[in-house]
């Protein structure tokens, strides 16, 4: 180990010796003309003086060498030796006033090993979610599988003769088949919105049209869930620019949300207003009265997979993406989802959507 070092420190102390070794044969050969032809020395004499001034000369330049740029030598090699093994450390201090090309090669050394820690942060933050994202579909295909697989083995080991329990089973096993193809589907959505796959068609959209669709086909949904599915007045001229059946699928998810956290003879609120500081954009509110989210999993919500209430989103056949799909539509729309909520008090979605200049009356 010592051994190494000793020959790193030789390799640094070589870089002077070479300079000064430089500088004082030059030296010497142009001491020895000048004293032998302008003084009429002797060629030894000449030789002698011009020798030991070249002695004198290479110490000189070696010291200067070696105080000049040693410390920066030392620490453009301890930035190499760091990035080899993945070792970062804070070189604030390192440069010098002197801005040269050492201190360059000091300075892109520094920026080197940032780059590469960020890089290899990300690269480790995405293995890390690819972990998670394999063991979280992994539980979420394995559940209504072996739900499906269990229901038909009790079929046809005699419960299919059974009229009493049969259709019950097979409704059963077709409520984890549609499932598992509402999982597929929302997957395969989240995936093209990842890629960029799916691409966001942006057109001059009417908002209350696309809202009163909405609510027309999720009103069945909440009267059977015996919610109270409510749409402030709003101006019915308003245009947005979106991709229509992105900005469909965004307020769908979150009402269908709305209603399956809520409590018994809740209500969901809708609300579309402006802000004073942002009047080049619309804001879509969906307010609930459910069960609410605690603070801590707020930032959360929006990941694949989570769920606030991980039983009763199974049971309602929640994939745990619909959060995930809206925040995605939103960030390709170039667009913010806020949140606001509190446990037993229940939740507020707001988003913005940008405002068309030239609205038509409708």
């Amino acid at each position: 180990m010592s051994k190494r070092k000793s020959n790193k420190r030789k390799g640094i102390f070589r870089s002077g010796l070479r300079i000064g070794m430089l500088v004082s044969v030059f030296s010497a050969i142009a001491l020895y003309l000048m004293i032998w032809l302008g003084y009429n020395f002797t060629p030894k004499e000449a030789l002698s003086l011009s020798a030991l001034m070249a002695g004198f000369i290479f110490l000189i330049t070696y010291a200067v060498t070696y105080f000049y740029s040693y410390k920066r030598f030392k620490t453009i090699e301890q930035l190499f030796k760091n990035i080899a093994r993945k070792r970062f450390m804070d070189h604030e201090g390192a440069t010098s006033s002197r801005h040269d090309e050492i201190d360059y090669l000091v300075k892109q050394g520094i920026k080197s090993s940032r780059t590469i820690e960020r890089e290899i942060q990300r690269l480790n933050r995405i293995e890390n979610y690819r972990k998670e994202f394999i063991g979280d579909i992994s539980h979420e295909l394995k559940t209504p599988i072996f739900a499906i697989q269990g229901f038909i083995e009790t079929l046809l080991n005699g419960a299919l003769e059974d009229e009493e329990v049969n259709r019950d089973f097979l409704k059963k096993a077709m409520r984890n088949v549609n499932r598992l193809i509402y999982l597929t589907k929302d997957l395969m959505e989240i995936s093209k919105l990842e890629t960029g796959e799916l691409k966001s068609e942006i057109e001059e959209i009417y908002l209350y049209e696309v809202l009163n669709d909405i609510i027309e086909s999720l009103t069945y949904k909440a009267e059977r869930e015996n919610i109270q599915l409510i749409v402030n007045e709003f101006d019915r001229n308003i245009q947005v620019k979106a991709d229509k059946n992105q900005v469909k699928q965004v307020l769908i998810n979150l009402i269908e949300n709305g209603i399956k956290y809520n409590i018994p003879k809740g209500k969901v609120e809708v609300t579309v207003f402006t802000k004073p500081k942002e009047k080049e954009r619309i804001f879509v509110s969906v307010k609930d009265t459910g069960i609410g989210i605690d603070e801590k999993d707020i930032p959360r919500v929006t990941e694949r997979f989570f769920r606030v209430d991980k039983s009763r989103s199974r049971e309602r056949g929640g994939t745990g993406l619909g959060l995930a799909i809206v925040k995605h539509i939103m960030e390709a729309h170039g667009e913010k989802l806020s949140i606001e909520s509190e446990p037993n008090k229940g939740s507020k979605f707001t988003i913005s959507l940008r405002k068309a200049e030239n609205v038509q009356v409708l």
